[in-house]
């Protein structure tokens, strides 16, 4: 899951206009012909055999065909327009936005530089249903070599409807809301939806752990079966069902139920898929207690991470899990290579936007400068800064990427496990 930092201030209208000015002026990474070393030097007298020499055509290295490449973004430039202004949220999709282009350009001009050439046209949304359902019809966008966009799950609905037809690919850059939602054949679904971390869990559980039972206590809330419920097929399909799978509605914190079920010995192994406040402090409260008497291991939502009310002490003391399919790794190499690039070329920080757009632009732009036929591209495997990805084929849903990580809370951080 993505969690939002904003490390710069919101861009005020002008400076917004002149942003987004340079950027489409600066989006194709042109060729640049090298200067001749005569370059700036003039004779006055001429040779016969040099005018000749002159006279005869040179040889020119051809250029590589640009690929055009759509994004489609909330910019919202309605809103920068004068006597206008951005709501607090429209401006938290136009910064998003802008960030996300910022790293997705970086990578297109990092592949510029080995001999590929881009041409990248920028359309808004305005993050309206009306304008994507519209955009979709546009020859522009639909004769694009890729399309990366829309970003909300709504504008994704009403743009991909207008695409249903084998052709290009659609990249959902930033949603994980599920491709059975669109039902598009050409969608690529880059962040992995919330099953698919379930999935992940539930392998790890199965492969890993190879408990003799799994405990999964709720609070009766029908949402928590989009992760519950995926959680519990994949265990039984691993497992071919030896290992049972126990689900217990908790009310206020009472585990009492569970304990003749309880191994003194071996971890006891829960699941808590839910992500309300009050009921996870209670009933990670009854947990802990639970934990001086019996062994705990916990697999929690790929959101708590972003809880600030969770404490890494009591999760910590849980032995607690949970999935995440983008962790930076601000020690390694190439990502403080990415750092000093991005800083450089626009004098700010990198926000979780950026680094997604850059590693999603990496990953494009070099199968579109190796050729690849993006009506029916080949996805292999790709490690990035920010996640990694890899891709099955779902009929009727497009391409999903399901990497996710699993992480534990260890010396109150998270650190991967797998």
């Amino acid at each position: 899951m993505t969690s939002v930092r904003n490390h710069r201030p919101p861009l005020s209208g002008n400076k917004w206009l002149l942003f987004v000015l340079a950027a489409v002026i600066g989006a194709c990474s042109p060729k640049v012909n090298p200067v001749s070393k005569n370059g700036g030097k003039t004779t006055t007298e001429k040779s016969p055999d040099k005018d000749k020499a002159a006279e005869k055509p040179q040889t020119k290295a051809p250029e590589a065909k640009a690929s055009v490449v759509s994004l489609i973004l909330p910019l919202g430039l309605d809103h920068a327009a004068a006597g206008q202004s951005y709501t607090p949220v429209k401006l938290r999709s136009a910064n998003m936005s802008v960030e996300y282009y910022q790293g997705f350009k970086l990578a297109l001009d990092s592949v510029t530089a080995n001999g590929a050439n881009f041409k990248v046209q920028i359309f808004d949304t305005k993050d309206d249903m009306a304008q994507a359902h519209s955009l979709g019809l546009n020859p522009q966008v639909k004769t694009s070599d890729l399309i990366v966009g829309p970003v909300f799950p709504e504008d994704v609905k009403a743009f991909s409807a207008m695409m249903t037809a084998p052709g290009k690919a659609i990249v959902s850059p930033l949603s994980p809301a599920s491709p059975a939602t669109f039902k598009n054949q050409n969608l690529i679904t880059m962040t992995p939806p919330l099953e698919y971390h379930a999935r992940g869990a539930a392998e790890y559980v199965a492969k890993q752990l190879r408990p003799k039972k799994v405990f999964i206590l709720t609070s009766g809330f029908s949402d928590e079966k989009a992760y519950s419920s995926p959680f519990k097929r994949t265990i039984d399909s691993l497992s071919k069902r030896k290992i049972q799978v126990i689900t217990t509605t908790v009310t206020r914190g009472n585990l009492t139920p569970l304990v003749k079920q309880l191994s003194p010995s071996d971890q006891n192994i829960f699941l808590v898929p839910s992500t309300k406040q009050a009921f996870l402090m209670v009933t990670l409260r009854s947990l802990d207690t639970l934990s001086k008497k019996y062994p705990v291991t916990l697999f929690g939502h790929p959101n708590w991470e972003k809880f600030a009310f969770l404490k890494s002490a009591l999760l910590q003391r849980l032995n607690t899990h949970i999935t995440s399919s983008d962790k930076v790794d601000y020690k390694n190499g190439d990502t403080n290579s990415f750092l000093r690039s991005y800083r450089r070329a626009y004098r700010a920080e990198p926000t979780d936007f950026a680094i997604k757009g850059f590693d999603e632009g990496l990953y494009f732009a070099k199968l579109l400068a190796d050729g690849e036929d993006m009506s029916k591209p080949k996805l292999d495997d790709f490690t990035g800064l920010h996640n990694s990805f890899h891709f099955v084929k779902v009929p009727g849903q497009g391409w999903v990427n399901t990497h996710v990580d699993i992480l534990r809370y260890e010396n109150f951080d998270l650190k991967k496990v797998k």
